[in-house]
């Protein structure tokens, strides 16, 4: 199964998962998206079920036909490349009826383009069995068809009471929501708590929240972990005949919240037209489209109150009968949330949709009510037909004419090119798709990104997916590059020059936002809250949780087998090594300076055994002396300002004797430290136990004069003092470089190990050993590897749906920009969580305006000054200050580019007449004290400058 998906599920839903058996009915667009993301995510056996053969229609959105297939089965033609996608599901093909034999042998069946007749005989069927069934179907632009981890907070305070009121550590808000179960561990005197079943929660306040009548219970003395209990809801649903006539609704789009009802009707008449003409309205045909209401007037009239509208939405019917004959990838791409409903259904860890969903992107048509030609939607007999059905052919030209770039070519990059081959953008004369990724395939991607196969591991990303998508459509043109654009900086940069669809996911989580100059707010004008960070304090000496130990042993990694080696390599070879170490600030010239000794003469190895000896000594420092050392700075007893210093977040480590048990983490360190010296490493055990068993190791001593700062502020505040004889001693100690010619060290870059069966290599080995031995100092239970890989590789947990569901989403909002939509409530930013299920689409916001004298602007406008004058020369600082007071008549009284100031009204004399003489280009370059490149053609200026009174006014950049 996909790697990152283990981090969204839990085992048991995973165990779930690969003992499932799944139907997959009506191979076009939507079914076989479906069945690709069931396979990915690793069921036991998937069955493609479809009577029909392929068209020309089902090119646009079923990705694994080719035009050679038309007039094929396409549940034969699409199972041998749905094979290829996980070899660990069985997939096969079925072109028979659906009869109770055959359907009694799956857990969950799913049908799309299913007459409603066969729906019904379906759910019956399925109903009597115990079966789990998920319908889907789309229609042009319409379609029907919390996985966060357990919480945790430290307590400060419970009160005897009933309820029980406690109060959590001010350092983070709980998290948790009224009517949440949680439990206790680790309670020091109200004992009662730590055997008491999961308790359900009230919430009182960002910190505190009332618990059951505690009143009899003992003092609370201290300690107090409370973890939340994720319990299990069992949930009925109709069969299919109850829920069509008395419908439950999932509102995708609260600004349309009537429409799920009114689409209700309409999809029950699309389905007896489709059975009266044996084929779908015809696109834009007035005709049918006015038989599709008139049926489901006679629905509405027939339809039970829940559901029955007083008046029925005439218009909205007509536009799902002009587009019914469609069909689009992207809209498909979204309404495989309803393969959530399947993985839901196999694993039973999320939330399914209960139990209709309603789904359309009318704001896709033309803003303006256009009464365009018949003929333009007719079919060409291309790939593109079930596309030209709903938007006719002019925006099909657009399309192929345009050229957009694609920044990565990972989850969502590789998806996203799937489906720009899909609806032919950048297929036509002019057009073209560019796409930039510095990473290379690796074997954890090969199940959640179904262009790469096992033959293109190693390959760059962005070079494979340009050749695989050529597979999909051979017209579609992709220039592939490796070229950084900043990951800090990427959609900034993006930002300001076109518009921007910005998407991004996070397990069961994603978003998409839609950036149009002039039109809405920029990217910039909002960001993410910074991501929480562990105090320096508590990473070294203080930990409470398995997050602390993780970081803590990430640290060690790199300060062991990163850090030294590359400046022992800098020592080596770089002449202005010590000079440039002597400038650095505080003690940093001294710690590295101690770390290229060390590495070089105290503790360079020799030997195998050599290695063994320094993983040993280093465990017992870590694990032993450190923390004894920390308990003479600070007892068990010691009183901090009047209260128990090891208290509240502080947990009294103690420390470890050393025994066979902790032999992975000698295994681990010694191979790691001999790689760094080239040297030979070694897995047998045995003969390790035998060398460490004639080691000796040095009696702890406690040193006097040590310092633990307890808080980061106090850290702070305390100046650093350098040891001058110190540095001139070390200097002095360290080998010449001119002695150790052709001597390197081989630094090692933590890689993150998703392949479960590769432990070769040490990394994940080490970084477990040392959390877990650091946990077990504080009295912290121990992480699995599961948890391990999580948080130590900062993995980002995804799944193949909500990826598909969030590249659909981007893709409605591209055909909006390719059309050139104007209106700021034709755009769409989204943002959805499959685990409950959640959506939410929202207008963006509009940038807002700013005025300077009578003037008014937004973040969109900018100054444009060109910078050669008419006789060739470049303008100087005193010509380019004066165009503005000319221009604009602004006196401005400041100017810098970027962090240098070039100009302002306080400068002494003497630097302001030698500036105001150069050109710009030479003025920039001697104040940044950075040469331009010779490719940089434009300046970004920003100035300030005040207004008649005196007062500062904002302006738009130059």
């Amino acid at each position: 199964a996909c790697p990152d998906q283990r981090y969204v599920l839990d085992h048991e839903a995973m165990k779930y998962l690969q003992t499932s058996s799944v139907l997959v009915s009506g191979l076009q667009g939507l079914g076989v998206e479906i069945a690709k993301n069931i396979i990915l995510c690793g069921v036991k056996a998937v069955t493609l079920h479809d009577q029909g053969n392929a068209q020309w229609a089902d090119i646009s959105s079923q990705i694994h036909l080719r035009e050679e297939d038309i007039g094929k089965n396409r549940a034969e033609v699409s199972q041998s490349r749905l094979t290829e996608l996980n070899s660990y599901v069985r997939v096969l093909a079925y072109i028979g009826p659906l009869v109770e034999d055959f359907l009694s042998d799956f857990q969950v069946v799913g049908l799309t383009s299913t007459p409603l007749k066969s729906q019904l005989q379906v759910g019956e069927i399925c109903h009597s069995h115990g079966i789990k069934l998920v319908v889907a179907d789309t229609r042009g632009i319409f379609g029907d068809s919390n996985g966060e981890q357990p919480l945790s907070a430290m307590v400060s305070l419970i009160t005897k009471d009933s309820p029980g009121v406690v109060t959590c550590l001010d350092e983070a808000w709980h998290g948790f929501e009224s009517s949440d179960f949680v439990s206790f561990r680790e309670v020091q005197g109200m004992s009662e708590l730590n055997d008491i079943h999961p308790i359900e929660i009230k919430v009182l306040g960002p910190y505190t929240f009332s618990i059951c009548d505690t009143s009899s219970f003992s003092d609370y003395i201290l300690g107090v972990i409370v973890i939340q209990v994720k319990v299990s809801k069992k949930i009925s649903f109709k069969y299919l005949l109850a829920s069509l006539a008395e419908p439950d609704f999932v509102i995708t789009d609260y600004a349309k919240y009537s429409r799920p009802a009114h689409l209700h009707i309409g999809f029950q008449a699309l389905h007896q037209f489709c059975t009266q003409h044996s084929r779908p309205p015809r696109p834009h045909n007035k005709e049918d489209a006015a038989e599709l209401v008139t049926l489901a007037q006679a629905v509405n009239a027939q339809a039970l109150p829940a559901v029955k509208q007083g008046s029925l939405d005439e218009d909205l019917i007509q536009k799902l009968a002009y587009v019914a004959a469609g069909d689009l990838a992207p809209i498909n791409e979204f309404m495989k949330v309803s393969r959530g409903g399947k993985g839901h259904a196999c694993s039973g860890k999320f939330m399914p949709i209960t139990q209709w969903l309603y789904f359309d992107a009318l704001e896709c048509l033309p803003e303006e009510k256009v009464d365009f030609m018949e003929d333009q939607y007719l079919p060409h007999q291309n790939g593109y037909d079930g596309q030209v059905a709903v938007f006719g052919s002019d925006l099909q030209e657009k399309l192929a004419k345009q050229k957009y770039f694609l920044v990565g070519a990972g989850a969502i990059g590789y998806e996203l090119l799937k489906n720009f081959a899909m609806i032919g953008l950048g297929c036509g004369e002019g057009g073209e798709i560019t796409v930039t990724d510095m990473d290379t395939i690796k074997k954890s991607n090969l199940n959640r990104q179904f262009l790469f196969r096992p033959w293109d591991v190693s390959k760059f990303k962005s070079d494979t997916a340009a050749a695989a998508v050529h597979q999909i459509n051979p017209h579609v043109r992709v220039r592939s590059h490796q070229n950084n654009v900043d990951p800090e900086t990427e959609c900034l940069y993006m930002d300001s020059h076109c518009p921007l669809l910005e998407s991004g996911t996070l397990g069961t989580k994603g978003s998409v936002q839609v950036v149009i100059p002039l039109l809405t707010e920029s990217y910039s004008s909002s960001q993410d809250s910074p991501e929480k960070s562990i105090p320096i304090c508590t990473l070294k000496s203080f930990h409470n949780a398995t997050e602390h130990t993780l970081q803590w042993a990430r640290d060690e990694f790199e300060s062991l087998f990163k850090q030294p080696t590359e400046n022992v390599n800098q020592y080596l070879t770089n002449p202005k090594f010590m000079e440039q170490t002597l400038r650095l600030a505080g003690t940093q010239p001294l710690e590295l300076l101690e770390n290229v000794q060390r590495r070089l003469v105290l503790q360079r190895p020799e030997t195998w055994a050599d290695c063994v000896t320094w993983a040993c000594r280093q465990w017992h420092t870590q694990y032993s002396h450190n923390i004894q050392q920390l308990l003479h700075n600070f007892p068990p007893d010691q009183v901090y300002s009047g209260a128990p210093f090891w208290s509240g977040p502080k947990r009294c480590p103690r420390p470890l004797n050393f025994d066979a048990l902790h032999l992975d983490y000698v295994m681990a360190a010694a191979n790691l430290f001999a790689q760094t010296y080239g040297l030979i490493g070694s897995l047998e055990r045995a003969a390790m136990v035998t060398l460490l068993q004639f080691m000796q190791v040095l009696k702890f001593i406690p040193k006097s004069g040590v310092k633990i700062h307890i808080s980061d502020q106090e850290l702070q505040s305390i100046g650093a003092s350098v040891d001058d004889g110190r540095l001139e001693e070390l200097k002095s100690m360290l080998p010449s470089p001119d002695k150790l010619a052709g001597f390197k060290m081989y630094p090692i870059d933590f890689e993150k190990v998703l392949d479960w069966d590769d432990d070769s290599n040490f990394h994940m080995d080490f970084i477990m050993a040392a959390s877990n031995l650091r946990a077990e100092n504080y009295d912290i239970p121990p992480a699995d590897r599961h948890k391990v890989v999580l948080i130590a590789g900062k993995i980002i947990p995804a799944i193949a749906t909500t990826t598909a569901a969030i590249v659909g989403l981007a893709c409605l909002e591209l055909y909006k920009v390719v059309q050139g939509h104007g209106k700021l409530q034709s755009y769409k930013n989204s943002f959805i969580n499959l685990a409950m299920p959640f959506f939410s689409f929202s207008e963006p916001l509009a940038p807002p305006h700013h005025q300077y004298y009578n003037q008014e602007w937004t973040l969109w406008y900018c100054f444009d000054v060109q910078g050669i004058q008419p006789n060739d020369k470049e303008m100087t600082l005193k010509q380019f200050l004066a165009y503005l007071k000319t221009e604009h008549k602004l006196e401005i009284t400041m100017l810098s580019q970027g962090v240098s100031m070039l100009y302002s009204l306080f400068m002494p004399a003497t630097k302001l007449k030698e500036r105001l003489d150069q050109p710009m280009t030479e003025l920039v370059s001697c104040v940044s004290k950075r040469k331009l490149s010779r490719h940089v053609w434009t300046l970004v200026l920003e100035m300030c400058s005040s207004d008649e009174s005196g007062e500062d006014i904002e302006l738009p950049y130059v």
